[in-house]
């Protein structure tokens, strides 16, 4: 479908829905062909463009609202031209017909030929002959008879919900702009059920060459007088908006009768047939895909949990490993302060044998001092004799240890008593008792 065209003149808009701003224009359009001359001279070619402002030129005060090249051959060059009015469609034709352009570097002159656009829509004949001769139809059945229309082109904003904000057309919009010709029996949106595309193979979000989203939509009335009525309006007409700002767009339609039983009972039952199948598979996928997802979160989770288990057992042998080796560090410890105790009972235990043997010995030198005391005592008792003297032997003669003793002592008698008195051994003298009845003897070293 052609883009949509702003709309400068509304005066022959026809109400088709004004509740949604949709009317009916009449299609003014016209067909030009320019026959081209055989060029002459090689590398030579004639210019669309420039036969393209020659026809505006050639219009005069007039303007058309598009101009467009629909075919272009080296014999002739065909222009479709659309202007405001039904009305200056036969003034633009007078001025173009028969006429002739003459272009700069040419000789030869350019003849225009134009006529008023012939519009591809079916008539009554071709419904009925096609109902008639159709061997597979039933006329009795609804959807197998001409009572179905087929539209093609429908911008999708222009039938959406004004209220609900989205721009994908509604089927109770199509019903209220349609019944307007008879009381309609069913629609049908294909590009609004999600399935139909997958059921037919078909594409049917369209794209006009001015960006906008169109649909299609097949009308099905009750009776046939609203078929025919809704035909009647709709041919020659292209589908115009006008907005809450005055502002007005149009854009042409493709409107036929419906030939595929689309909306006939067996077909409607038929798709929802395969509706109802699509919905099993699709309901199956989804359980597919439910239980794929839950397995997978299943062994997402024995993961996880296998990864815990595994992080728990690390961090197990980690605190297993420390605890062994803070055992072995006490052990160490306990060895270490165990040879430090053993070591210092060891100093103790030398200490105290080194003091009992310290008292050992100086109880040794005690009872030798002792002994040597009573040794002497005793010596001394024996050496006692009547009459006073200690001694009645003479000293050793030629001895040197033996000076002359004063009043009668002897060496012998007073060296031990001397050493007796002394507290060091050392310096003790050895005495032998004497023989019996003798006197005390010195033993000189």
């Amino acid at each position: 479908m052609a883009a949509a065209t702003i709309v400068h003149d509304t005066s022959e808009a026809v109400e088709l829905c004004p509740a949604y701003g949709l009317y009916l224009k009449p299609i003014t359009k016209m067909t030009i062909s320019v026959a081209l001359p055989q060029l002459k001279q090689p590398g030579k070619s004639i210019s669309n463009w420039e036969v393209m402002e020659r026809l505006k030129g050639m219009v005069h005060n007039h303007q058309f609202s598009t101009l467009r090249i629909s075919k272009s051959t080296m014999d002739f060059i065909r222009f479709e031209g659309e202007v405001e009015n039904k009305s200056l469609v036969k003034s633009f034709l007078a001025c173009l017909d028969g006429k002739t352009i003459k272009l700069s570097g040419f000789s030869d002159i350019l003849k225009v030929r134009a006529a008023e656009f012939k519009i591809d829509f079916p008539t009554r004949h071709d419904w009925d002959s096609f109902f008639r001769d159709a061997k597979d139809m039933n006329e009795t059945l609804p959807g197998e008879r001409p009572d179905t229309i087929h539209l093609e082109g429908l911008p999708c904003k222009w039938f959406a919900l004004k209220e609900s904000g989205s721009e994908k057309p509604s089927e109770d919009v199509l019903v209220k702009v349609f019944e307007k010709f008879g009381a309609i029996r069913n629609v049908d949106i294909p590009m609004l059920d999600p399935y139909r595309e997958e059921m037919t193979g078909r594409n049917f979000h369209t794209f006009s060459f001015g960006g906008h989203l169109n649909f299609e939509a097949y009308v099905q009335y009750r009776e046939y007088a609203g078929f025919i009525q809704a035909m009647s309006a709709l041919r020659g007409m292209k589908l115009m908006y006008k907005g809450e700002d005055g502002k007005a767009v149009a854009c042409n339609i493709k409107v036929s009768f419906d030939s595929t039983k689309h909306l006939s009972d067996a077909s409607i039952k038929k798709r929802q047939l395969e509706r109802q199948k699509l919905q099993e598979l699709e309901q199956q996928r989804e359980e597919q895909k439910r239980r794929e997802k839950e397995a997978e979160e299943r062994q997402r989770a024995e993961e996880r949990k296998q990864k815990e288990l595994e992080e728990l057992e690390r961090e197990r042998k980690r605190e297993e490993k420390l605890r062994k080796r803070e055992q072995k560090q006490r052990d160490r410890e306990l060895r270490r302060n165990q040879k430090k105790l053993e070591k210092l009972q060891a100093e103790e235990q030398k200490q105290l044998q080194e003091k009992i043997k310290l008292e050992e010995r100086k109880l040794l030198l005690a009872q030798r001092n002792l002994q040597s005391i009573r040794l002497i005592a005793e010596l001394l008792s024996r050496a006692k004799v009547p009459g006073g003297s200690l001694c009645r032997r003479q000293p050793h003669p030629g001895c040197p240890r033996c000076p002359p003793l004063k009043r009668g002592w002897c060496h012998g008698a007073v060296y031990p008593l001397a050493a007796a008195v002394s507290t060091k051994p050392a310096l003790m003298l050895r005495m032998r008792a004497p023989a019996r009845g003798g006197a005390l003897v010195c033993r000189s070293r």
